[in-house]
């Protein structure tokens, strides 16, 4: 029984690193302190295997690593690639993905729809060619459209992904509208639960034009909100293998400051930091910081 406890990305965290740590050093910097992380960047393309390599090197030994599936393999560019190319990707992506599972260091492979994508007979039969394709890998389902939880279909949706052994993403996040999601904490695997935490702003979760996708998620989680969640995140522990906590609240020094909070409350270790970190309170939604 594992918890690890870890952010989405590693690169957004400037505020963790002194300024004696250089960008090509940051992940061994940041793996001093979490042993866990998600990429991202595979969201916006595939790494070549020297990179992924690099990253084995710079972790240890029980470092893991989730990463996100590229954005054409979760319709976010509404399927205009040819199938051809999209086969070529896909071959590239599970090339970078085996650098990490030969080292014995991939966690799971997390597929991230759209908001726009919601319960019908395609995108069924989309998601469980996905599962097939990624067999060889743990696969990691989450839905951005309220509709897969809603009502009745609760119970359908975590029937069919029990049945496919993938692992249903639990979010923390904002209840406003159907581009959220309630927070379903049911186990689907028995290996894993991955439980994403993208903060509570409801003010940036729908605003347009923003500089940057950091302050859709500007929202520092109180102490006393994550030890509310705490009972929860046990009770998954005795039930599969590893849970993974990640922290997507990645504007200015929060994810950090709530992963090493979510360390402290579950006893873990909690590595002094070089740099001041920012006092855990809950933001209020008309503070200045969090517009």
């Amino acid at each position: 029984m594992t918890i690890r406890v870890g952010t989405c990305a590693w690169a957004d965290h400037q505020r963790l690193y002194p300024k004696h740590v250089k960008p090509a050093e940051r992940l061994a910097y940041y793996s001093q302190y979490f042993s866990l992380v998600e990429v991202d960047s595979t969201y916006y393309g595939i790494p070549q295997r020297a990179t992924v390599q690099e990253w084995v090197r710079q972790t240890p030994a029980d470092f893991r690593f989730d990463v996100k599936a590229y954005r054409t393999f979760t319709l976010h560019d509404r399927g205009a690639a040819p199938v051809d190319e999209v086969r070529r990707q896909m071959r590239d992506f599970m090339d970078a993905l085996d650098v990490l599972a030969d080292a014995g260091k991939l966690g799971m492979v997390l597929f991230q729809f759209p908001p726009w994508f919601v319960p019908s007979l395609k995108h069924v039969h989309y998601v469980e060619q996905i599962v097939e394709a990624f067999s060889s890998y743990a696969v990691a389902i989450e839905f951005r459209h309220r509709s897969w939880f809603s009502n009745s279909a609760r119970a359908s949706t975590l029937r069919w992904l029990r049945e496919l052994r993938a692992v249903n993403v639990v979010c923390d996040e904002p209840q406003i509208g159907n581009g959220t999601i309630p927070l379903v904490a049911d186990v689907t695997n028995s290996r894993y639960v991955m439980f994403r935490l993208h903060g509570r702003n409801e003010q940036t979760w729908y605003q347009k034009g923003l500089a940057s996708s950091q302050q859709r998620f500007d929202y520092l989680y109180g102490k006393d909100e994550l030890t509310a969640l705490l009972p929860m995140v046990q009770r998954w522990a005795h039930q599969v293998s590893e849970v993974h906590v990640l922290m997507n609240n990645n504007q200015a020094d929060y994810a950090v400051t709530n992963a090493q909070d979510w360390q402290a409350l579950l006893g873990q270790p909690v590595r002094s930091r070089e740099v001041e970190r920012v006092e855990s309170k809950q933001l209020s939604l008309f503070d200045g910081e969090s517009l």
